[in-house]
């Protein structure tokens, strides 16, 4: 059996104390599934177990320009790679670790990274968000340029595990459907969203962008958000998902830090793509890792 989470964060703008928070909520987690009282009669043994964390886990509420220093130091940013793997391996768990900055090929700025660790502790794949947050937001903020300090990605990725195939995304990126269907014609059964979206547009957005990508997808959506207000001042949302192939949402942690957790089926997702095969009745193609 394949068992989805999502850890719900408030992360600060220093790297140690949310590693310990991290570690907690890990500890947390994992001996919730353990709990005979949380176990089902006959529940089959957890062969897998995905555990997604938040877009800016090791350090947000601070500046960017922090974050690209975080990542021209070279030790401290093979610091955050290697405690992340660490995590994985202590927890046997495969860990999809929110993002964070790595140095981008031009040197004068960061990619917004998503790594994968296996429970083994060996990076698996990642992948660096495409869509940048350049907006004007309501908010305490008023105006988000992501751009400024962050580079974007160019090309979808996919890791394939024992019995499913992992999609991934961050954030911004859930406002482009495309991304997602190229995403799912690479072979995605789940796509990860990491996000740190803010109070104002998730508020106004955040679920019924997530179910729409689950439902015109049919994927199971796994969306770890930061919640609560942040040294910066920034304020985020939360509402971490986890989504079925249908549009169910299977659980969610609306305020607060913390942790959701729910089965992943293939059963589901053949019985849905069988019952209404859109895939297959989709008229548009997708031209996989086309980036303009």
């Amino acid at each position: 059996m394949v068992r989805l989470s999502a850890i719900q964060l408030c992360s600060v703008p220093n790297v140690d104390d949310n590693l310990k928070n991290i570690a907690a909520q890990l500890t947390a987690l994992c001996l919730s599934i353990q709990m005979p009282e949380k176990k089902q009669e006959h529940e089959p043994e957890i062969s897998e177990h995905i555990v997604v964390l938040p877009e800016c886990c090791l350090f947000f509420g601070g500046k960017d320009a922090q974050q690209l220093e975080l990542a021209k130091d070279t030790a401290q940013s093979q610091y955050l790679v290697n405690s992340l793997a660490a995590l994985a391996k202590q927890f046997c768990i495969t860990l999809v670790a929110g993002t964070i900055p790595l140095l981008s090929s031009c040197g004068n700025k960061f990619t917004n990274t998503s790594c994968v660790f296996s429970p083994e502790g060996k990076i698996l794949g990642q992948y660096d968000k495409i869509h940048l947050f350049d907006v004007n937001v309501n908010d305490n903020e008023k105006n988000y340029l992501e751009s400024k300090y962050t580079q974007a990605g160019r090309s979808s990725e996919i890791v394939q595990r024992q019995d499913v195939t992992i999609g991934l995304s961050v954030c911004y990126d859930v406002r482009f459907a495309s991304l997602y269907r190229q995403l799912t014609a690479q072979g995605a059964t789940i796509i990860t969203v990491p996000s740190a979206f803010t109070r104002v547009t998730g508020k106004a957005h955040w679920q019924a962008l997530l179910q729409a990508r689950a439902i015109e997808n049919q994927v199971y959506i796994i969306a770890s958000a930061q919640e609560g207000i942040h040294e910066s001042g920034r304020e985020t949302w939360g509402h971490s998902m986890i989504i079925s192939p249908w549009g169910e949402i299977l659980a969610c942690k609306e305020t607060g830090e913390g942790f959701i957790t729910s089965n992943y089926s293939h059963e589901e997702i053949n019985r849905v793509r069988t019952a209404m095969p859109v895939l297959e009745h989709n008229k548009f193609t997708v031209e996989l890792n086309k980036y303009e």
